[in-house]
């Protein structure tokens, strides 16, 4: 499920990004190896990404001919359903876009348009919570946190 809105404040893209609540539950499938292309689309290409622990990583895409990114959670390991998210933000615009719930492989997709924009955008398995911010801009430096609770 695609879910896309502005936001008005703060606060409620930081709920998002600790994995409050399952406001946007979705039923992501369960096939195995599962890629951020086959949960984005072909067009994406992946430009970064963040380890969530072992569990498995948050990748950030971008399509060069739509100037959208995207984010998707995907485990290392699918199996039975854990609580899982991912989120992207785009500070200059306060557009934002996600997806949590208990899934079986992976979160997401959430888009939003990125060209010209740095993006923050995270995910999270179980009780392990990895946020980046200030991504790929050349203007600041990314700060990257985990976080286990």
């Amino acid at each position: 499920m695609r879910i896309t809105r502005n936001v008005a404040a703060v606060g409620a893209f930081a709920a998002l990004a600790v994995g409050a609540g399952t406001v946007f539950s979705t039923t992501a499938s369960a096939a195995p190896n599962v890629t951020p292309q086959g949960v984005c689309g072909k067009a994406y290409k992946t430009v970064n990404s963040a380890a969530i622990g072992s569990l498995g990583t948050v990748y950030l895409t971008y399509n060069s001919s739509n100037g959208k990114n995207c984010v998707a959670t995907i485990r290392t390991n699918p199996g039975a359903a854990k609580n899982m998210s991912t989120y992207i933000y785009v500070p200059d615009s306060d557009e934002w876009a996600g997806d949590s719930g208990s899934y079986t492989s992976y979160a997401g997709p959430g888009y939003v348009y990125g060209k010209g924009h740095c993006v923050s955008w995270g995910g999270s398995i179980d009780n392990i919570y990895v946020s980046v911010e200030n991504s790929n801009c050349a203007a600041l430096k990314e700060h990257r946190v985990t976080e286990v609770r």
